[in-house]
């Protein structure tokens, strides 16, 4: 079986000492700082005189940038990372053109932020696995909970600071990734709120809901964070409090959907998906206006959509999607995405007849056609692994859906 050569990042957990952490706290600074003012050039320089400013541009502007008195702490960092920054934020603006991404925001400080090193900016000892950054004189202290793979050579590294204070580095290294051995099971999958996702075997699997299980924790911390004076070292206490349980839960459910999407991928050759708008499924609905009192908006036109935006971003779809896509590609299995459209919870999968749609709060139901109970979830994602094997064969999945 041949092997196929891709790029993998490696992540881990480092402890910098004081000397580190005040260097390291000090690039981020600058690399936010250099990509905000390049942001705003870029903006301004559109909206004045509807001219573009080209990565090239920007390289320039951040050399007049160091020149300048106000500005010339930025050569007391590594420049490497300076000018990832202005990279990225190209990157960022050719998603937006090509319609893959929105467009780039202001970076802040209570994010945390990342920089990133390539290869001229770190040393790398992969005998004693000590890792250097530029302007360091000693190696970052990280915790190897993974192993790398052998004689690997590290070709960008990227540290980052999260909103909870925890220090992140991520290797990005070249692997040879082994296809697993193929099987013949083929399976559909049927996102949900009340279960997670539910199979086409039968197989449901429970949403851990892992925002409900911190609910009250985070809860009393954000009241208590409410009551601090923004800018003293209580209120950066208490925010700290809030952003590591809130981490925690993001914590687990990645940790949860990366075992159950290597689960699928591996035991299945062929997963099958509904291309489901997460984002527009999350957006805010618009109050709904009264129309006995024209100007004036019923009280609940919010509520009902935002408790349903907690449940999807809390269950984590397209995440669980993004691990398929990635894994499925490493592995050599194959994972094909519906229409949206396609009424995969209207069709009998029994004899193929649509019975029409039913309300949320109908979970199983009886085909008036071939009498054959289903249980709503289940019923969808047989149906969801049918059309996509059939998108297979005709190479078109839209326009079958359609017709």
């Amino acid at each position: 079986m041949e092997t196929s050569r891709t790029q993998r990042a490696y992540r881990f957990r480092f402890y910098p000492t004081p000397g580190q952490e005040n260097l390291l706290r000090r690039t981020l600074g600058c690399v936010r700082l250099v990509y905000n003012k390049a942001l705003a050039l870029r903006s301004e320089t559109w909206t004045r005189e509807q001219r573009n400013v080209s990565y090239r541009d920007t390289s320039k502007a951040l050399t007049g940038w160091k020149k300048s008195e106000g500005l010339a702490f930025l050569n007391d960092v590594s420049c490497v990372p300076l000018q990832q920054a202005l990279r990225h934020l190209q990157t960022a603006y050719s998603s937006f053109f090509n319609h893959t991404g929105d467009f780039p925001a202001f970076k802040r400080k209570a994010h945390g932020g990342s920089a990133t090193f390539t290869r001229y900016a770190f040393t790398w000892d992969g005998c004693k696995r000590h890792l250097k950054l530029a302007k360091m004189k000693e190696p970052l202290r990280v915790i190897w909970s993974r192993t790398l793979p052998v004689k690997a050579v590290p070709s960008s590294v990227t540290i980052s600071l999260d909103a909870a204070g925890r220090w992140h580095v991520s290797i990005l290294v070249e692997e040879h990734v082994k296809p697993i051995p193929r099987t013949d099971t083929r399976i559909g999958v049927d996102m949900g709120v009340d279960f997670l996702a539910a199979l086409s075997d039968g197989e449901k699997i429970p949403n851990p809901r892992f925002r409900k299980r911190n609910a009250k924790r985070l809860g009393k911390a954000q009241r208590n964070l409410a009551r601090k004076q923004k800018g003293s070292r209580n209120y950066e206490k208490a925010r700290l409090k809030v952003a590591r349980i809130q981490a925690q839960g993001a914590d687990r459910r990645k940790d949860f959907l990366h075992k159950l999407s290597t689960r699928i991928i591996r035991e299945n050759q062929t997963v099958v998906l509904e291309d489901l708008a997460v984002r527009n499924m999350c957006r805010k609905a618009a109050p709904k206006e009264d129309r006995a009192h024209p100007g004036r908006y019923l009280p609940n036109g919010r509520a009902a959509k935002r408790g349903l935006n907690r449940s999807i971003t809390d269950a984590g779809w397209r995440m669980f999607r993004t691990m398929l896509e990635y894994k499925a590609a490493w592995y050599g299995r194959q994972l094909i995405v519906i229409d949206r459209w396609y009424p995969s919870s209207q069709i009998c999968s029994h004899c193929g007849k649509n019975n029409g749609k039913k309300p949320l709060n109908v979970r199983a139901w009886t085909c008036p056609y071939c009498h054959t109970t289903h249980d709503r979830d289940v019923n969808a994602a047989k149906n969801i692994l049918a059309a996509g094997l059939a998108v297979n064969v005709c190479g078109d999945g839209r326009k079958h859906h359609n017709n």
